[in-house]
C-alpha cells in the first residue's frame, strides 16, 4: 500500500479497526477514511453502494462485525447472524463493483470446529461440528470467508481472510455481560478490589485454554499481511501458545492487585475446551509477535483505568 492510498477502515471505533487506524497513521498513511455506525450503516445495502461510489477506497480492512461472549452469543442468536451477514455482504460485493484493491475480511478462531486437531490449522475449518453458544456468528463468518474466496475464484478479486486469535489490550469492552473474557476478568477483579469482595466467581471449571493476542500486535500483523499475503483461505494470526482461564484468573488477579479469592462455577458452560492456533503459516510470512501476556495484561489494566476513569473515584491513584 503507497503512503497516499484510500484506505477504508470500516469498524474504526471497534478494538480492531482502531488498532488498524493508529498502525496506519503511524506508518504516515494519509488517507484514512471511516465513518461512525450513525453515519454509515452497514448493514443497509443501498447506503453502503452509495459510500463505495462516492468515496472509491482503494483498500479495505472489513473489521465491522456484532461481536459479543457466551452469554450474548446466547441471547442475541438472531442479531448475531443476521447483522454480520448484511454488513460483510454489502462491504464485500460494494468493493467488487467499485474496483478495490485489495479487501481484508476478519475471521475469528471460534469459528473453527469445536472439538477440532489442536494447534488449530487454517484447513480444519468445516471439519466438525461448531461449538454451539456461537453458532450462528460463526456460520455468518464462515460465510464471510467463503464469500471471499468465491469472488476470489470467479471475479479475480485479492480479498484475504485472517483468523485472529483472542485480542485484548486498547479499547477493548468491558461490558458487565458483553465482554470477552479476558477484559471481563480485569473488570470484575477491579470492581472485587474496590468494594473489598472477598471473592470473584469466574464462569466453568477453569480447564479451559485460551490463547491471547496483544491487539498492537494484531493490527501490525494485518498491515503486514496487507502487502505480504494474497492467497486463498485462511491465515492465523495468534501467538501460538496458550493458557489455562484458572491461570489467568491468578494472573489478572495479580496484576490488578486482589486479594480475594477465586471460586469457580461449574454450574455454567466452559465454551470450547481448547482454542490454540498454529501460526506456522503466518511466522514463514515472516511475521512473529512482540507483546507477551504478563506484559499485555499490565498494559490492558492501565488502559481500562484510564477509559473509566469517570465510573471510578480512585483511579487517579492507580496511575
Amino acid at each position: 500500500m503507497n503512503k497516499d492510498a484510500k484506505i477504508f477502515i470500516a469498524g474504526h471505533r471497534g478494538m480492531v479497526g482502531s488498532a488498524i487506524c493508529r498502525k496506519l497513521e503511524k506508518e504516515g498513511f494519509t488517507k484514512l477514511t471511516v465513518r461512525t455506525s450513525s453515519e454509515l450503516d452497514l448493514r443497509n445495502q443501498k447506503a453502503v453502494a452509495e459510500f463505495f461510489s462516492t468515496e472509491k477506497p482503494e483498500y479495505v480492512f472489513l473489521a465491522a462485525a456484532k461481536v459479543g461472549g457466551i452469554l450474548a452469543n446466547e441471547r442475541y442468536k438472531a442479531d448475531f447472524l443476521y447483522d454480520n451477514l448484511q454488513i460483510q455482504s454489502n462491504v464485500i460485493h460494494s468493493s467488487y463493483e467499485n474496483g478495490v484493491k485489495k479487501l481484508m475480511f476478519f475471521g475469528s478462531s471460534c469459528i473453527y470446529p469445536k472439538l477440532a486437531a489442536q494447534p488449530l490449522k487454517e484447513d480444519c475449518l468445516l471439519t466438525g461440528p461448531l461449538e454451539p453458544t456461537n453458532e450462528p456468528y460463526a456460520v455468518a463468518k464462515i460465510a464471510g470467508i467463503k464469500m471471499c474466496d468465491s469472488y476470489r475464484d470467479q471475479l479475480g478479486c485479492n480479498y484475504i481472510t485472517v483468523m485472529p486469535t483472542n485480542l485484548y489490550g486498547y479499547n477493548d469492552n468491558y461490558h458487565p455481560e458483553h465482554s470477552h473474557v479476558l477484559p471481563g476478568m480485569i473488570r470484575r477483579f477491579h470492581e472485587a478490589k474496590v468494594n473489598n469482595l472477598p471473592s470473584v466467581t469466574i464462569w466453568g471449571t477453569g480447564t479451559p485454554r485460551r490463547e491471547f493476542l496483544f491487539i498492537d500486535d494484531l493490527a501490525a500483523a494485518c498491515c503486514y499481511l496487507m502487502d505480504n499475503y494474497d492467497e486463498k483461505g485462511l491465515i492465523n494470526i495468534g501467538i501460538g501458545a496458550d493458557i489455562s482461564i484458572k491461570e489467568l484468573a491468578y494472573l489478572v488477579k495479580q496484576t490488578v492487585g486482589y486479594n480475594g479469592d477465586i471460586n469457580f462455577d461449574t454450574t455454567k458452560p466452559d465454551g470450547t475446551p481448547r482454542k490454540l492456533m498454529d501460526v506456522t503459516k503466518l511466522h514463514a510470512k515472516g511475521w512473529k509477535h512482540s507483546v507477551e501476556l504478563p506484559e499485555g495484561i499490565k498494559i490492558a489494566y492501565r488502559d481500562f483505568l484510564a477509559s473509566y476513569v469517570n465510573e471510578y473515584a480512585e483511579v487517579g491513584d492507580q496511575h
